[in-house]
C-alpha cells in the first residue's frame, strides 16, 4: 500500500483542528488534527507528531505544552500555524492575541473554543511519527459554539449559525 492511498482515505475522516503550543525560551506552535482524549481518569490526551516537525523536538524539550481548540472563525490561524514557511520563535505569534497558560507558560490563543494545558508522560515511536501521551493539568472552556473541522484536505465549520 502506498502512503498516498492511506492519506486519501483518511481525508474522508472529519477531524477537529487544534494548535499545539510550547512556551519558554523557544516558543513554538503547530496546527494539528491528530489529537484526541485518552482517559477521564486520569485526565489525559494524545497527539501524534511527525519526527520531522519542529514541534517534535520542542515538545520533548519543554515537556509541558498547551492545546488550543480552534473556533470556526479561526481558520486563518490554523493555516498560519500549518505553514512551514512561517518565521519561527516568538515572531510567529506577532499580531495574534494570546496569554501564557498558568500551568505551562505555553501560549493560549485567544478566541478559541477551549484550552488544555498538559504534561508529557509517555511517548511511543511508530513509523514516521511519535504518539505523545500527556496528563491534563488544567482546562478552560471558551465562549464560542462553532468548531473548525478538517475534511477532504480543506477546512470546514460546524455549529449553530456559522457564517459561510
Amino acid at each position: 500500500m502506498e502512503p498516498f492511498e492511506l492519506r486519501d482515505v483518511m481525508s474522508r475522516f472529519a477531524t477537529g483542528v487544534v494548535v499545539i503550543t510550547v512556551g519558554g525560551p523557544n516558543p513554538h506552535a503547530m496546527t494539528a488534527n491528530a489529537f484526541t482524549s485518552v482517559s477521564l481518569t486520569p485526565p489525559s490526551i494524545l497527539c501524534s507528531i511527525s519526527h520531522n516537525a519542529v514541534m517534535h523536538k520542542a515538545l520533548i524539550t519543554a515537556r509541558r505544552f498547551a492545546v488550543t481548540i480552534l473556533d470556526a472563525r479561526q481558520q486563518e490561524l490554523a493555516a498560519h500555524f500549518a505553514d512551514k514557511r512561517r518565521v519561527l520563535g516568538i515572531t510567529q505569534f506577532a499580531g495574534i492575541p494570546f496569554h501564557a497558560g498558568p500551568h505551562t507558560g505555553a501560549p493560549l490563543i485567544s478566541g478559541a473554543l477551549g484550552w488544555l494545558e498538559c504534561e508529557l508522560i509517555d511517548a511511543h515511536d511508530f513509523g514516521d511519527h511519535t504518539i505523545f501521551i500527556s496528563v491534563v493539568l488544567g482546562t478552560e472552556r471558551g465562549p464560542g459554539d462553532a468548531g473548525l473541522l478538517f475534511f477532504e484536505s480543506r477546512y470546514d465549520r460546524v455549529g449553530p449559525d456559522v457564517p459561510a
